[in-house]
């Protein structure tokens, strides 16, 4: 769940469909869905990556531009269905400039059956993984190549609604440059990882191998401690702001979880825990003391995790560590509170399994967004507080001299709030957080959507 690498903003290759089917799929594992000796602008069909069958749903840029009419749309309709009748992730791959005009409106309504499709698919709790190739535009970008669950490109890949030729007829001027481009939207945060096909293999399959129970978890060593021996509520807020301190990067290598969405200063991941996938999503310290903070669109990236953890009826594991929300104008103007508002509302209707961890510092309603659940874990020297303490002593005392004094007296610290009964477990080190989640995923008896996703060997 680290910062993706910056990587070339023109795409380098533009591998044909089998040649794509070969690089994602075991070999030899390949089995078409399509009618033989007809061909057409997309390959439907299942495989296996490590081992795992998925289903693949892949444009052919080569025949008539990758465009979708009646018949392609339909094989496509089929194969998703097809794929929900029998329990497989599927893997969209499109390449296209969109619907195909000499079919006209019929073919543009293909658009709304391949939603209706995928809708069906996501609504059994089914993974829909999107990979935007050169170029994908039009009518399948604002369609099926918008819907994953998790949405990834090809660097430098040309991704927009309206054709920049179509742009540059109508208004008799070009496109701007650099808008239309996969690193751009990811940039944006509307695409989750760029990277080049190549790897595409290797990413799919280590979502599958998350996703699959059986799959064996590699963890890595934590060299020492979490908390800090602190003795009272100060010099707890004290020793979370140091910038040594283990924070979420720590945490999910642990865990060897596997990166799913965000970039900023919440991220996504898929993680095992008492031998159950699990999604976990967190705040980056780290990121937020570079500058940048938990914004609406970083409490966007919380409510998908909440969103793909009911979807996908998983249990869901937040970390809370924030230094606080942005303050700012364009965070009034984006509507920050009411992110707020709605991440906590969804995190405590969400109808799976939750646990929280605070691991340092918990301010303001970027900490209660992502802090009630069903289990709260803490950090023997976290806190959690309303504002930073210089801030209640800005209200109580017009100064920021009185922090000290604040943080005393508000009960903010975790081991106050765990005599208060609104901490349940207290950890010295990131050893004791992850047993605490494994004793408490692997005791829940609520339904494990493990034995629905048929990724197993």
């Amino acid at each position: 769940m680290s910062a993706p690498t910056p990587r070339s903003t023109r795409p380098t290759e533009r591998p044909d469909a089998p040649s794509l089917i070969d690089a994602v799929l075991d070999p030899g594992t390949w089995q078409s869905w399509d009618p033989p000796g007809e061909p057409e602008s997309v390959l439907t069909g299942s495989g296996t990556v490590g081992g795992r069958r998925a289903v693949l749903v892949v444009s052919e840029f080569g025949f008539s531009g990758g465009s979708i009419g009646a018949a392609a749309g339909g094989r496509i309709v089929v194969a998703i269905r097809r794929a929900t009748d029998d329990g497989l992730p599927v893997l969209a791959l499109p390449a296209s400039g969109g619907t195909r005009m000499q079919e006209g409106t019929p073919a543009f309504l293909q658009m709304a059956a391949i939603t209706a499709a995928v809708n069906e698919h996501r609504a059994a709790g089914l993974p829909y993984l999107v990979y935007l190739r050169h170029p994908t535009t039009g009518g399948v970008f604002a369609s099926w190549g918008s819907l994953g669950d998790v949405g990834w490109a090809q660097p430098g890949a040309l991704t927009g609604f309206l054709g920049p030729k179509v742009y540059q007829g109508i208004y008799r001027e070009p496109f701007p440059a650099g808008v239309q481009n996969s690193d751009n939207l990811h940039r944006l945060g509307f695409i989750d990882d760029v990277f080049p096909p190549v790897e595409l293999g290797a990413r799919f399959g280590r979502v599958l191998a998350a996703l699959d129970a059986t799959s064996e978890v590699t963890r890595s060593a934590v060299a020492g401690p979490l908390a800090s021996p602190v003795d009272d509520a100060w010099a707890a807020v004290e020793a979370t702001r140091r910038d040594d301190r283990p924070g979420l990067v720590e945490l999910t290598a642990h865990l060897g979880a596997v990166p799913l969405a965000g970039a900023g200063p919440v991220r996504v991941g898929l993680a095992r825990l008492g031998g159950r996938p699990t999604i976990l999503v967190g705040q980056d310290r780290r990121v937020q003391a570079d500058g940048e903070l938990i914004s609406a669109d970083a409490l966007r990236v919380a409510r998908r995790a909440v969103a793909l953890a009911t979807r996908w009826r998983l249990p869901l594991v937040t970390v809370v560590d924030t230094s606080g929300g942005e303050l700012s104008v364009a965070a009034e103007e984006s509507g920050l509170a009411r992110q707020i508002a709605h991440c906590t509302a969804e995190l405590l209707a969400a109808p799976v399994p939750t646990a929280s961890v605070l691991l340092g510092q918990g301010t303001g309603g970027a900490a209660l967004a992502m802090f009630p659940a069903d289990l709260r874990v803490a950090a023997t020297d976290a806190w959690l507080s309303p504002l930073p303490p210089e801030g209640a002593s800005i209200i109580m005392h017009g100064d920021t001299e009185h922090a000290p004094q604040m943080a005393r007296e508000q009960q903010i610290w975790a081991r106050e709030l765990s005599e208060a009964g609104l901490v349940d477990v207290l950890a010295d080190t990131l050893d004791d957080v992850v047993a605490a989640l494994d004793a408490w995923a692997a005791a829940d008896q609520a339904p494990d959507l493990g034995g629905r996703i048929r990724v197993g060997r």
